[in-house]
């Protein structure tokens, strides 16, 4: 007869989970010595950190439509998966997290390890049940999978020690006794015939349609270049759409924010309808004021829908399942200038990020790294980014085509999961390319540790494709923290609470059997790039870039200019440098438009 934590194994196999990732403790010993009866299926996949495992988890989720999972022991190893729960929870991604629990006589006692889980995962987790008993572990599970999937966040199941170890059996036939099974599929939703007409008037009587779409629309890329085709409009995208249809569509404007493009700020600035779809991008002051644009808005979570925009017509729905009902009633703009206007700013943009990648830098500049990456994309590439400046280039510079994918911590933005989430997409995708970004801030707080991991499992990762590529940005600087406290704060850089120690990321790969590579000069950028890919193995990169090249937002308000000058002026050490360099990137946008305007202007 098996014990509890056996048939939890073989239960999670039944739903389709193959690999789980954790870090062992003796509060889940019961589960580690069952991993090695269920023949490596689930695959126990040990990280360096609790943390990392969670975010793996959900990296898992996010690439592949399926449920992530990861386990931990009591205790402080629930605590640790906290932030990576959290990450998936506020990107709405499946995940379930086994945790271990003191025996059941000890809970209450003020025992070693023992935290109250159910307060602790109340609020990260729509579903947080205890296994009770051997009876309770079927259907505790199950509700736990379905609610996972069903939500969209994580579910916590929480298994003391001597139940774990306890031998498992099916519920008695008894009043009181829960009989579930497996089984779950995606609903259809729809929003009425009468709403999708409302929506339908609304955005034939535009002349200026916008789109906005966010991960929600990613399984719906054909309808969205669709319905952007009969609008003429063009498409904006919050981060965590980046990859739901390609970068290289000529009315693809690119992000929208703080690290957006000026195509989406001119359109947002300029449109009368704004067309939002599984999108709850937060940023009001990159939408359109309001009052001045009518909108529709897609999003299949009521909860969610008409909190970021005024809405005009509210249609709770699947994005693809919408937009294919929602297609049908739209009238193809005859006049076609506002897409027109739109395809001729994203074609001044590129040369604008042109000519910022070329800029000197001391001794890299970062924008430079991004372009010369973007002229070798690999094909199907899984792409992986950390909190941070990084963020800022990646989503410039990086034009995804059909078939790549991209993804980093979104809502939570938190530090770290660029690592884990690369290490996550190789082993669900093993025969694609994955390439991750990294700040040195980043990688020195938890992403050098799991170097480690890449090590332990090399064989599993790299078994169908050996590109496995860490970029890591050295500026010796938390540089997007930096940048903020002069933007929002007026104040100027503070070394102390800013400055990094330096690490050298390339000598402690190549310790680990990386193929290391530090590039301190431009010219190396390209040839490094073209070297990291060649390579059959794992291999990081590190580029020390310039920390005085400002990511410069789309369009720089005046209160913005304002806090920045001040903050310079008081005392900045970086000063001189943000200024000239940040002049020189506001002015090569200007000179692009100028000779766009101008027959004839040169440079």
């Amino acid at each position: 007869m098996p014990n509890v934590a056996h048939y939890m194994l073989t239960r999670l196999r039944e739903w389709g989970i193959h690999r789980i990732y954790g870090y062992p403790g003796d509060g889940i010993n019961g589960f580690l010595g069952a991993f090695e009866e269920v023949d490596e299926d689930p695959f126990f996949t040990q990280a360096r950190h609790e943390e990392m495992a969670a975010f793996m988890a959900c990296a898992h989720a996010k690439f592949t439509g399926q449920i992530g999972a990861c386990i931990a022991t009591s205790g402080p190893g629930a605590v640790h998966l906290i932030n990576g729960l959290y990450d998936a929870k506020l990107d709405h991604q499946p995940v379930i997290a086994i945790v271990g629990q003191q025996k059941r006589q000890s809970v209450g006692a003020h025992y070693q390890q023992e935290v109250d889980l159910q307060v602790l995962f109340k609020d990260v987790g729509g579903f947080v049940s205890t296994v009770m008993d051997q009876y309770s572990a079927r259907h505790v599970l199950d509700r736990a999978v379905k609610s996972a999937l069903t939500e969209r966040r994580p579910s916590i199941v929480i298994v003391p020690e001597d139940v774990q170890e306890s031998s498992y059996s099916d519920p008695p036939r008894m009043h009181g006794s829960v009989y579930t099974s497996v089984g779950w599929n995606q609903p259809h939703m729809v929003p009425d015939d009468k709403l999708l007409r409302q929506a339908a008037d609304i955005l034939n009587e535009g002349r200026k349609v916008a789109m906005l779409i966010g991960q929600g629309a990613a399984h719906a890329k054909s309808e969205v270049i669709e319905i952007a085709e009969l609008l003429g409009a063009g498409v904006a995208k919050a981060l965590l759409g980046k990859d739901a249809i390609p970068d290289t569509l000529p009315f693809s404007t690119g992000p929208l924010g703080l690290l957006g493009t000026e195509p989406s700020n001119k359109m947002m600035e300029g449109c009368d309808t704004l067309l939002m779809v599984g999108t709850s991008f937060p940023y009001a002051e990159w939408l359109p004021p309001e009052g001045k644009a009518r909108c529709v808005e897609i999003d299949i979570d009521g909860k969610m829908i008409g909190v970021r925009y005024p809405n005009d017509v509210s249609l709770v729905g699947d994005a693809k399942d919408t937009l294919s009902a929602l297609i049908p009633m739209i009238q193809r703009k005859q006049d076609r200038s506002w897409r027109k206007l739109i395809e001729g700013e994203v074609a001044t943009w590129r040369k604008v990020l042109d000519d910022r990648a070329h800029q000197k830098g001391d001794p890299v500049n970062p924008q430079y790294v991004f372009w010369e990456l973007n002229r070798r994309l690999p094909a199907n590439v899984v792409l992986t980014s950390d909190s941070g400046s990084a963020t800022n280039w990646a989503a410039r510079y990086l034009e995804l085509k059909e078939g790549m994918r991209f993804s980093l911590s979104g809502t939570l933005a938190t530090m770290v999961p660029g690592v884990p989430y690369a290490i996550g997409a190789k082993f669900a995708f093993p025969e694609r390319p994955v390439i991750a970004f990294s700040g040195d801030g980043a990688f020195e707080m938890l992403g050098m540790n799991e170097l480690l991991t890449v090590v332990r499992y090399a064989d599993q990762l790299l078994s169908q494709n050996p590109t496995l590529i860490f970029c890591v940005l050295v500026n010796e600087d938390l540089n997007q923290v930096s940048y903020e406290q002069r933007v929002l704060g007026a104040d100027p850089k503070n070394p102390y609470t800013q400055t990094l120690p330096y690490v050298p990321a390339a000598k402690f790969a190549q310790l680990l059997g990386f193929k290391g590579i530090k590039v301190t000069r431009p010219e190396d950028v390209g040839p490094a790039w073209e070297e990291a890919l060649r390579h059959h193995g794992p291999v990081l990169l590190e580029f020390v870039t310039d920390p005085q090249i400002p990511p410069l937002p789309p369009h720089v308000r005046p209160t913005m200019l304002k806090k920045t000058l001040k903050g310079l002026a008081r005392g900045d050490e970086d000063a001189i440098g943000i200024a000239v360099k940040g002049f020189k990137g506001k002015w090569s946008e200007f000179a692009e438009h100028v000779n766009d305007v101008l027959p004839g202007s040169g440079r």
